[in-house]
């Protein structure tokens, strides 16, 4: 195999699922995502490392590794973040997945014992430069967990301004910042008459959505998503799943996920892991139908993971 390769990423344009069954909504979604060729990378070096994009890149890691006390759980990863894109991050568990996007916006380092090295570039600027403030940091690349989890003890209005509040900022139009945050994950029609219940009456669908809101209400410019699907059934994922084709539009998104088909639908790149290495990183298109490296393949056809 050549040490340099030249993959073209296609754009994305906005699409409307909403009256789409489900087999239409795939094949729409998959259409999309290929439809138009306008960015190229080129990839020299590690079969990993791409150096390099003709395609405006939010973030980029540069060597970035990671340890929790002696264990090394990531390895060198250099990857671009491209903007008002989906990324999905893939690998079988234990690859480091998770651990990556916490060193996006500096979570990784709360843990007890961790640590990371190497560069997070959050446009031109290192979040791990000294100096920087991780809060601030935080504010403008946002998270939603794995496990949908408001604050039990307060309403849904209070669950969507508590990131303002923990993050000590305010808004002269808290009504209008909820009803806006609430609109972009398409609740607000199901709960704006009853802002007052606590968040966690809700299905477990609309918890999640609500935590999706609760980031939005922050403004970030990235958001970085960790399994966000795997508590949801299958109707309350499809509903996340359309919600990330409307926020791409206006976000930055990076996806953590086990499902191979989710990120088949909801991903413009992706990445595999694999025991804390990129091994490949491509349009998702090429990924799942024409890996360049043979582990990709294995664990994309089910051989192992």
């Amino acid at each position: 195999m050549s040490t340099q390769a030249r993959v073209a990423f296609s754009g994305t344009a906005p699409v409307d699922l909403a009256n789409d069954s489900p087999p239409q909504r795939v094949a729409a979604a998959r259409e999309e995502l290929r439809s138009r060729d306008d960015h190229e990378v080129v990839r020299e070096g590690s079969p990993g490392a791409l150096v390099r994009s003709k395609a405006p890149a939010k973030m980029r890691t540069d060597n970035l590794r990671a340890w929790f006390g002696q264990t090394q759980v990531l390895k060198g990863i250099e990857l671009p973040i491209l903007e008002k894109k989906v990324t999905a991050i893939i690998g079988p568990s234990g690859c480091g997945k998770s651990t990556f996007i916490r060193c996006l916006n500096r979570m990784h380092e709360v843990v007890p014992g961790a640590r990371a090295a190497g560069q997070v570039l959050l446009e031109s600027q290192d979040i791990y430069a000294p100096g920087v403030d991780p809060v601030r940091v935080r504010r403008r690349v946002g998270m939603v967990f794995q496990k949908p989890n408001p604050f039990p003890t307060m309403s849904i209005r209070e669950n969507v301004l508590a990131g303002l509040k923990l993050n000590g900022a305010s808004t002269n139009d808290p009504d209008g910042l909820i009803e806006n945050a609430l609109r972009q994950v398409a609740l607000w029609d199901e709960v704006k008459d009853s802002l007052s219940r606590s968040g966690t009456s809700l299905s477990g669908g609309q918890q999640q959505r609500l935590c999706i809101a609760r980031a939005l209400a922050l403004a970030p410019e990235v958001l970085l998503m960790d399994e966000p699907c795997s508590a949801l059934d299958p109707i309350a994922t499809a509903r996340v799943e359309e919600l990330i084709h409307e926020l791409r539009n206006n976000y930055t998104i990076v996806i953590v996920t086990h499902n191979m088909q989710q990120a088949a639908r909801v991903a413009n790149y992706t990445g595999f892991f694999y025991l804390g290495e990129l091994v490949e990183f491509d349009k998702t298109d090429v990924i799942f139908t024409r890996p360049k490296e043979r582990r990709t393949e294995e664990y994309v056809t089910g051989r192992f993971g």
